[in-house]
């Protein structure tokens, strides 16, 4: 196991404010800024990607967070750099980062979408590039003290995999569901999250 002592790090200053900066401020007003820019533009298939996106990134970091309590250490953590941290793999930077993470991907997508690129569906394409973007951006992140992969068998590859496809895939393809679909989709995950927030976290102390 690489750097254990990060979790202990971590879970020293989970929803801890002693590390404050003003900068959370004028982050988030910047995502309230492009979110209301894109309802006023109507382009609800375009936040349905950024939400879908949202609600899969909390969705992985309760279950990151689970995995701390009930085997000690978590796949990844943040043990420094972070204004506040929420949970103890994420900093209320990385997820405002995610907030906007699935519209500014949907930029991307064509119009049509059975459009291929490369001979792949475009929706596929898109999502699985921008995945490995992501992973890649890790694993510099990963090399600071701010970021850190608690387990040796836990890298860029498996983050490809196991969250970053599920993250941009998912958000690529929520784009074309119907709108019905895209709410019970967000809705739905909202409340699974809101409701183990609350359990694990609230009632049992658990995260």
């Amino acid at each position: 196991m690489n750097h254990p002592e990060a979790t202990q790090m971590a879970l020293a200053i989970l929803r801890k404010w002693d590390n404050f900066q003003w900068i959370i401020i004028p982050v988030l007003v910047i995502v309230l800024y492009i979110y209301f820019g894109e309802l006023a533009k109507k382009n609800f298939r375009g936040i349905a990607a950024g939400l879908s996106l949202y609600m899969i990134h909390w969705f992985y970091e309760i279950l990151n967070s689970l995995i701390q309590h009930f085997s000690g250490h978590a796949l990844w953590t943040v043990p420094t750099g972070t204004s506040f941290l929420l949970l103890v793999g994420v900093g209320i930077e990385i997820s405002l980062m995610f907030s906007i993470a699935g519209l500014a991907a949907s930029k991307l997508l064509l119009e049509n979408p059975q459009e291929k690129v490369m001979g792949i569906n475009n929706r596929l394409f898109f999502g699985t590039a921008n995945a490995a973007l992501a992973s890649i951006l890790e694993i510099f992140l990963a090399k600071t003290p701010a970021f850190i992969w608690v387990y040796p068998w836990w890298g860029a590859s498996t983050v490809f995999i196991f969250v970053y496809i599920p993250f941009f895939v998912i958000s690529a393809y929520s784009y074309d569901w119907q709108p019905a679909v895209q709410k019970k989709f967000i809705g739905g995950l909202f409340m699974l999250n809101a409701a183990m927030l609350a359990f694990f976290g609230a009632f049992l102390g658990w995260i």
